[in-house]
């Protein structure tokens, strides 16, 4: 009885602590999170990401501009960095209106185009891919997987997923959104702890925390009012008053407060602008579709006209 007792006391300790450590953002990178039942190995569990994120690419379009997935990826990199992850990651950008973007098993992240647009600080596009990250870090996709919670994975048959992959399945979806559902939707529990991860490496990269609450409000009075156009983001990201309190209740309780955060650069501003143009380039004026004429592009600037450097945007919490 009291080998027993001693075995539940140890038991309980090293789970207290864990959970402090959880808690403090001091400690990103040296906890266990991601520690479930999980029958992936990280190889098989990046063999898997790498297979679906292959698919997801031959069902969209993505985008080629250098300038907007290296900005993209180093962001994204940023964040990988400050964060409890234990795997390579890559980041890709999706041509796609609808503001979302989503993680597959293995660290193979989908930033859509549209999520950009709806991010006007840099802060506030960090924060929903650090979302992302908490999901890979947490290893949610593979825990739900190994417990059974994601049905599609069991049922699609062997056959398709070791010989030419998931073509016939994923040619019955839309732009890749098949991936989304079938294997993104997540329990609520993962979602928040996706939240409680994600805001402390949006504050350990720099970055505001509060551009977190931010982009989950836009989303939100997005939702209410276009439901039809944005169920298929929400049945994955569910977005509520709720969960905007949650985490905002969060950073006031775990995130010390700092002089400074970096809330947008005047990088991210060029590179949001260059695809805003992109997009008008594409659609003419947007009022009456007529063809319009393509301007000439202005000549770059001499470098002693203009200084490149980005600036950053800082909100002083000390005043």
């Amino acid at each position: 009885m009291r080998i027993l007792l001693a075995i539940l006391t140890v038991a309980l300790t090293s789970g207290y602590a864990a959970d402090k450590k959880k808690d403090d953002p001091n400690q990103i990178g040296n906890r266990d999170v991601g520690k479930c039942l999980n029958f992936y190995s990280l190889e098989k569990e990046i063999a898997l990401g790498k297979q679906l994120a292959e698919e997801v690419a031959r069902q969209s379009k993505l985008s080629q501009d250098p300038t907007i997935v290296e900005f993209i990826n180093r962001l994204g990199q940023n964040l990988v960095r400050n964060s409890d992850a234990k795997l390579p990651f890559t980041f890709r950008v999706v041509e796609d209106d609808v503001p979302n973007a989503f993680a597959l098993p293995g660290g193979f992240i989908f930033v859509n185009t549209g999520l950009m647009k709806l991010a006007s600080e840099e802060d506030e596009l960090a924060g929903a891919m650090a979302h992302e990250v908490a999901h890979v870090a947490a290893r949610h996709m593979t825990c739900q997987a190994s417990k059974g919670e994601i049905a599609n994975i069991a049922s699609i048959p062997a056959s398709i997923l070791l010989g030419g992959g998931l073509g016939g399945y994923a040619a019955r979806q839309a732009m890749g959104i098949g991936a989304q559902t079938a294997f993104l939707k997540l329990s609520r529990a993962a979602e928040s702890e996706a939240d409680y991860l994600g805001t402390q490496y949006l504050y350990a990269a720099g970055y505001d925390p509060m551009g977190a609450i931010s982009i989950f409000e836009k989303m939100e009075s997005m939702q209410k009012r276009q439901p039809g156009v944005f169920g298929r983001v929400f049945s994955t990201h569910p977005m509520d008053a709720e969960r905007i309190d949650k985490t905002q209740q969060e950073i006031q309780k775990i995130l010390p407060a700092k002089p400074e955060y970096v809330v947008t650069t005047s990088e991210y501003r060029d590179v949001r602008e260059r695809l805003i143009a992109q997009d008008t380039r594409k659609t003419g004026d947007g009022q009456d579709g007529r063809p319009r004429l393509k301007t000439g592009t202005p000549r770059p600037e001499s470098q002693g006209e203009k200084d490149e450097r980005p600036t950053i945007k800082r909100r002083d919490l000390m005043q």
